[in-house]
């Protein structure tokens, strides 16, 4: 019996080839989209969930509580790791200090340094205690961690070792150099680490050397100085709870800190747990490339599910239209003896094939879109399609569609009364009416607005942020990072004399960083000769006086320090300024500052503010002085109409100076783009999805269209025979569906303002929504619907009325 259904089945979905079409069409294209949403969403939320022990291993961050102002920082104070083996003994304690940016040299087998190898490191290069690998096990190649108990090891991963040694084989005794400083033996070699991590082994550098190397790296033994590079992780066993572990470092924290005295400023040693790292975006990155909002996941998960009910709604609308010329077979079908559950088998039944159908299809769309889905995502270019997870979602799926897609058709198909079906009575009334089909074409409307409105919205914000004023000139700005060893040093002052000589660069400074960057450097400082705290903490920049002619800072007041690489002079911007509660930027000049144990400086200048951070953050109060140790790239104006040939000739000027180096420049407003990359993607995602939702509403227009067509073709038979133009009848169908999306509309525009306002509320300079994005959107869909209508209303304008009447 249940191969006859499916005989039955295929007939009829054969039979009825444009209907089929459009039904496999629409659910095609869900379940892709949603395949490919739940791939995204999957590695998202498997980040270190492979390591083992993962719901007890946290992260101790350093919570900062100035007079009700609260900031997070990612990293502790170093002598921090000790001092959390002595309050847990129970737990197994690590501690790393991050480094960005390292250069590592591998060095040719002839001993020639033409031949040398250079790489730059971005991100997973660190100073690890041996103990990090009892609390992230990995897999050991070569060697083991007890390698990093001396100095001057190195542990790598496989990958990196291929690309030093040609053969990770051969890497285990060889050395590396970094940054030109440190001669490192590698020690060990460890499998890679997966790319769903926050925690990415890949160079890890014995912490002893560190230590050893404490002026050239930063290290600092003092509870005062708290860096987000160095953080700690510790393994609990699973028996201790959170509430407890926080107790424990709260107590700890007011006794350290003595926070009972300290009544404009406690500081907290907080427990993050790991399952929350990749998610949290209080404390800035992790040290892997990327975090996720849990909102955007959210957002994400949302728009695969309405997809879904979408491309359900159409199936529903089509096969309800459809039953209309099914009721003489169904009648047939109960007066030889059908009962109504072999009715709704035979209906289900055609929706199984059908869905199947689909999801083949879906999952050949889905498997071409693959490599592009790092357009849209911060996934890895090896991610894959099939695994146990997407194998039961796209069950789950299959299952879920055919339930809410099939159930409602076969209900109403198997419910027709015989006598009424064979006399072919068949109405609008008889299958549920029309009522719900509009329901449910108002759903979809209302899901595509939302969609079209979340689109504009997000690229009208993307547009003011990308071109927004930031209070300096980022345009054609090349910077250079600089080695900052004793050997770069020494060159640093010829090598500028060098660059200015050459045509086409307009100015050159040395600096920490670029006016806008993700620099987050702070620090506690007295003002004007007083001890007491100002109550919040100052932003810093290092850089030579050049900096502002550079960047085009534009100054209020004052002017600004003289050229010298001794600290003798500062200069504010205007947030800083109003901090300190003075309005009028002269009355700031001469006034001093200090910062922990330096001399008093005095304010040469105050610089109208720019935009410290991305558009996300507000300024920052901010101060910028001279310190040639920390001044570790070099930014380069150059002439707009020269800019090819120039950056050319600074990257000769380069090689040849610093031949020892790799070149790595970049442009500023390159770096500043890469601020936005995630919201970036999602204008992206809201655009590719509207398109997906407005295809398919366009289907359940159309279905809705045939339904009305089908039930009203003795009628516009009627209105033809009376003399009505086609004018006259291409509106009696259109008015229809201009009601439908006008009701879509009053539903969308509330739920997409909502939505968006809070997306915007990541802003700190965003837009104010606006109407446009609405009368946008309302365009659109009518727009859209009037093509979709159109279509169906003409054929039906044109249509023989002698054969509409011919059955009367």
């Amino acid at each position: 019996m249940i191969r006859n259904y499916f005989k039955i089945a295929w007939r009829t979905i054969v039979r009825n080839k444009s209907y089929s079409a459009i039904n496999i069409a629409g659910l095609s294209v869900g379940i892709a989209a949603c395949l490919l949403i739940f791939v995204v969403v999957q590695f998202e939320l498997s980040f270190d969930t492979f390591q083992p022990g993962y719901k007890s291993t946290y992260r101790i961050v350093t919570k900062h509580d100035r007079s009700g102002t609260i900031n997070y920082s990612s990293g502790v104070a170093a002598p921090a790791v000790d001092a959390l083996r002595l309050l847990f003994p129970q737990a197994t304690v690590a501690g790393i200090d991050a480094i960005y940016g390292s250069q590592i040299m591998a060095q040719s087998a002839g001993g020639n340094p033409v031949n040398d190898k250079k790489f730059i490191e971005k991100t997973g290069i660190m100073f690890a205690e041996p103990q990090l690998f009892d609390v992230f096990p990995t897999t050991w190649l070569a060697g083991s961690a007890s390698a990093l108990k001396e100095p001057n090891m190195i542990v790598i991963d496989q990958t990196s070792a291929e690309r030093y040694f040609g053969d990770w084989h051969s890497a285990l005794g060889k050395t590396l150099k970094m940054d030109n400083l440190l001669t490192l033996k590698v020690a060990g070699v460890i499998k890679d680490a997966p790319a769903n991590t926050d925690i990415p082994l890949k160079l890890l550098v014995s912490y002893i050397t560190w230590k050893k190397n404490a002026k050239s790296y930063g290290y600092f033994n003092d509870w005062g100085e708290t860096s987000s590079n160095y953080q700690v992780y510790i393994k609990f066993p699973a028996n201790v709870s959170q509430s407890n572990i926080q107790k424990q470092l709260t107590s700890f924290s007011d006794q350290q800190f003595d926070n009972a005295k300290r009544l404009g400023h406690k500081k907290y040693l907080t427990a993050q747990p790991l399952t929350d790292l990749h998610f949290d975006t209080r404390f800035g990155n992790t040290l892997g490339d990327h975090l996720t909002s849990i909102t955007t996941l959210r957002t994400l998960s949302l728009i695969a599910a309405l997809i879904i009910v979408m491309a359900s709604i159409n199936f529903i609308n089509l096969s309800t239209a459809q039953s209309v010329g099914r009721s003489k077979e169904v009648g047939v079908r109960k007066v030889l003896g059908g009962t109504r559950l072999q009715l709704i088998g035979q209906v289900m039944g055609e929706t199984a094939i059908i869905v199947l159908l689909s999801a083949g299809i879906a999952l050949f769309i889905a498997q071409l879109a693959l490599p592009f889905l790092q357009n849209i995502a911060s996934v890895p270019a090896t991610i894959g399609l099939f695994n146990t997870g997407t194998v039961l979602f796209l069950g789950s799926v299959i299952i879920v569609v055919i339930i809410l897609s099939g159930i409602y058709p076969a209900l109403i198909v198997s419910g027709f009364r015989p006598i009424v079906a064979l006399k072919n009575k068949i109405n609008a009334a008889s299958v549920g009416g029309i009522s719900l089909r509009r329901i449910l074409v108002v759903t979809q409307f209302t899901i595509s607005q939302v969609l079209i409105i979340g689109t504009v919205i997000a690229i009208k914000q993307m547009d003011f942020v990308n071109n927004a004023d930031l209070g300096f000139n980022k345009d054609a700005v090349l910077v250079l990072p600089c080695p900052a060893d004793s050997i770069g040093l020494s060159r640093a002052v010829s090598f500028k004399q060098q660059v200015l000589t050459m045509p086409g660069v307009k100015a050159a400074s040395f600096a920490s960083d670029v006016p806008s960057s993700d620099n987050n450097n702070s620090t506690n400082f007295n003002f004007d000769h007083s001890d007491k705290d100002p109550g919040f903490n100052v932003y810093m920049k290092t850089a030579d006086a050049d900096y502002f002619k550079t960047f085009g800072l534009r100054f209020v007041a004052g002017q600004g320090y003289d050229q010298s690489e001794i600290l003798h002079q500062v200069v504010i911007n205007e947030t800083m300024m109003h901090k300190l509660g003075i309005n009028r930027a002269q009355d700031v000049l001469g006034k001093t500052m200090r910062f922990g144990d330096s001399n008093w400086l005095p304010i040469a200048g105050v610089v109208a503010d720019f935009k410290t951070n991305s558009m996300r953050e507000e300024v920052k109060p901010l101060v910028i002085y001279p310190q040639k140790a920390f001044e570790q790239e070099i930014a380069i104006k150059i002439e707009g109409s020269k800019l090819t040939t120039t950056v050319a000739g600074l990257q000769n000027l380069w090689l040849s100076r610093y031949p020892e180096y790799v070149y790595s420049g970049f442009f500023v407003d390159d770096s500043i783009a890469s601020f936005y990359r995630q919201e970036n993607q999602l204008e992206l995602i809201y655009k590719i999805f509207s398109l997906i939702a407005i295809f398919i509403s366009c289907l359940g227009l159309y279905g809705l269209v045939s339904f009305m067509v089908v039930q009203r073709t003795r009628e516009v038979g009627i209105r033809k025979v009376l003399g009505a133009p086609v004018s006259s009848i291409v509106y009696l169908f259109s008015k229809e569906f201009i009601a439908l999306i006008a009701i879509a509309f009053m539903l969308s525009a509330p739920t997409a303002w909502y939505i968006m306002k809070s997306w915007l509320q990541t802003f700190a300079y965003r837009i104010s929504p606006s109407v446009w994005a609405f009368i946008a959107a309302i365009t659109a869909s009518l727009l859209i619907g009037w093509l979709t209508v159109g279509y169906k209303a003409i054929r039906a304008a044109y249509a023989n009325p002698v054969k509409s009447l011919r059955s009367e």
